[in-house]
C-alpha cells in the first residue's frame, strides 16, 4: 500500500483477531457515541459484515464497516469511520474505495451509507462523493437522527436515467 498524501503509509486489515475487534470497536464507538457496541455486538458484526481497521504506526486511526444487501435493504452498505485527529489525510477515501469496491461485487441495487446527523465531516464526506440523502431515523432513547445516503448512479451519456 502507498503513502495516503505525505502523512505515511497505512495499513488495513480484516477486523478479525480480538485486539483488531478491539480497535474497530473503539473507533466505532468514538464516532458513533449513540450507539455504542459491546465486545458481543462487535463479533456478531463481523459475522455477518466486513470490518476493517486502518493503522497507522501501530495505531488504529479509523474502521469500515461493508453490510451486504437484506431484505429490508437491497443496496450494500459502506461506512468509513476515521478519527477526528487523523482526518483530511486520505484515510476515509483509502477505506472508502475498499469498501466500494468490494460493495459493488454484493448488489447491483447500489450503495448507501449512514452517518451519524451530528457528524458535519462525515456528512460533508459522503455528500462530495455523489451521496445524497434518503432518509433520516432515530434509533429509540435516542435523539440524534442517523442520516442514510444512496450513491448516484453514474450517468452514461447519452442514455435516459429511469
Amino acid at each position: 500500500m502507498s503513502e495516503v498524501e505525505g502523512y505515511g503509509e497505512p495499513r488495513v486489515v480484516p477486523a478479525v483477531s480480538e485486539r483488531e475487534l478491539a480497535d474497530w470497536r473503539a473507533v466505532h464507538n468514538a464516532i458513533v457515541p449513540t450507539a455504542v457496541l459491546s465486545e458481543e455486538q462487535v463479533r456478531e458484526r463481523a459475522g455477518r459484515n466486513r470490518l476493517e481497521v486502518a493503522y497507522l504506526g501501530g495505531v488504529a486511526v479509523g474502521c469500515s464497516t461493508v453490510r451486504p444487501p437484506d431484505a429490508e435493504t437491497p443496496a450494500a452498505t459502506v461506512i468509513a469511520r476515521i478519527l477526528p485527529e487523523h482526518r483530511r489525510r486520505g484515510y476515509g477515501t483509502l477505506l472508502y474505495e475498499r469498501g466500494l469496491g468490494h460493495a459493488r461485487t454484493l448488489s447491483d441495487a447500489g450503495v448507501e451509507t449512514v452517518v451519524l446527523a451530528s457528524n458535519e465531516e462525515g456528512l460533508r464526506f459522503a455528500l462530495a462523493r455523489g451521496f445524497t440523502e434518503v432518509e433520516r431515523y432515530v434509533l429509540p432513547g435516542d435523539t440524534i437522527p442517523f442520516v442514510t445516503l444512496r450513491l448516484g448512479r453514474p450517468s452514461v451519456p447519452g442514455k435516459e436515467s429511469d
